[in-house]
């Protein structure tokens, strides 16, 4: 049975699946793509991990001017294992506190009750804190009952860390960034390179153009992130409490929707500065207002309401609600019924205000 030639074109020409391998080979033949696609978010989750490692207690420096009840203080602190206490004359003792070698100095006085006096550096929060807790543990020595007992219980468990908290709002946060910059610029580039004017001699659609473009960038964006989550599960333990296909979800309805956000932005950019400037203004709210570093809780309740409109803002809450909480998917029904709004429309906009030239 033969072929012909109508088929044989057909096979040949099929716009969707053309301009996806085009970006595909266009991807992988630039390697400084392939660092900033997989490689900067591993070395910001290290980075950032290593900053906010969880740390042991901080051991206290406290020097004891010499002179009347020096020996005592110095005795009192020493049983308990946070203080490192020794005496020192009292310039001795105030250079060594001027040049931050010690948190707090004491000078202690006789008399029919003991008096402190402390020394130590407004400026400085572990000077502060460590006046706090000498003060209790000399108190406490001299014979203070507290009405109430406490007992201190460590809390260390993965899930309640701030790496925990952070892997979430950098997953969004990564989705972000390769949805427009890996989708926008990328389309204003090719119609700087007047690229698109020459698919515009051709029969492809619009439809294709930005399906492949969107897809293309998605075979990249998507494993991008599931290297990151593998990585800081066996680096800094962190545990994913919900389901996997849940978050697999999340992401790909993430990546899809800041596609669709990034080819709005490159509908109508001629230049990159134009786009640039674009993207800027569209990613920066988000930055600073989604919650990617810390919780988007903390600002004004006035705000709150756009605030949660922003579709980084619902992607991180979803996904720090099935990682850390174990939520369901269902659970989070109105986070992807949001996200998936802004792939719509965002999509359906960029197909309607795009132009090739």
């Amino acid at each position: 049975m033969k072929t012909t030639l109508k088929e044989t074109s057909t096979a040949r020409y099929w716009p969707l699946g053309q301009i996806i391998m085009a970006r595909v080979r266009e991807f992988y033949r630039e390697p400084e793509a392939l660092f900033w696609v997989y490689g900067f978010p591993i070395l910001l989750v290290v980075g950032l991990g290593v900053a906010f490692r969880n740390k042991p207690v901080e051991r206290i420096t406290v020097d004891v001017e010499a002179g009347g009840q020096a020996e005592a203080v110095v005795g009192a602190l020493s049983a308990q294992s946070k203080f490192v206490a020794g005496v020192f004359s009292a310039d001795e003792a105030k250079l060594r506190l001027r040049t931050g070698k010690a948190d707090l100095t004491v000078a202690a006085s006789t008399g029919s009750t003991p008096h402190y006096d402390y020394f130590f550096d407004p400026s400085r929060p572990e000077s502060m804190l460590a006046r706090n807790a000498v003060d209790d543990a000399l108190e406490r020595a001299d014979g203070r009952k507290d009405v109430a007992q406490a007992t201190d219980h460590e809390f260390n468990e993965p899930g309640g860390r701030y790496i925990d908290f952070l892997i979430p709002g950098l997953l969004g946060m990564s989705l972000m960034g390769g949805g427009l910059w890996g989708v926008g610029f990328v389309t204003v580039d090719m119609r700087i390179r007047k690229l698109l004017k020459r698919f515009l001699a051709t029969p492809m659609r619009k439809s294709d153009f930005l399906t492949g473009v969107m897809i293309s960038r998605l075979l990249f964006m998507v494993p991008e992130v599931i290297v990151l989550l593998v990585f800081a599960r066996f680096v800094f333990g962190v545990m994913i409490y919900g389901s996997i296909l849940a978050v697999l979800f999340l992401i790909l309805l993430g990546a899809v929707t800041f596609a669709g956000l990034g080819l709005l932005v490159a509908s109508r950019a001629r230049t990159l500065e134009a786009v640039s400037g674009l993207m800027n203004l569209v990613m920066l709210p988000m930055w600073l207002l989604s919650g990617i570093f810390f919780s988007s809780d903390r600002f004004p309740e006035v705000v709150q309401p756009a605030i949660k409109v922003l579709p980084l803002t619902a992607l991180i809450d979803a996904l720090r609600a099935v990682m850390q909480e174990g939520a369901s998917l269902a659970s989070q029904l109105p986070q992807v019924g949001l996200l998936t709004a802004w792939a719509v429309v965002t999509f359906f906009l960029a197909l309607r205000w795009f132009r090739w030239i």
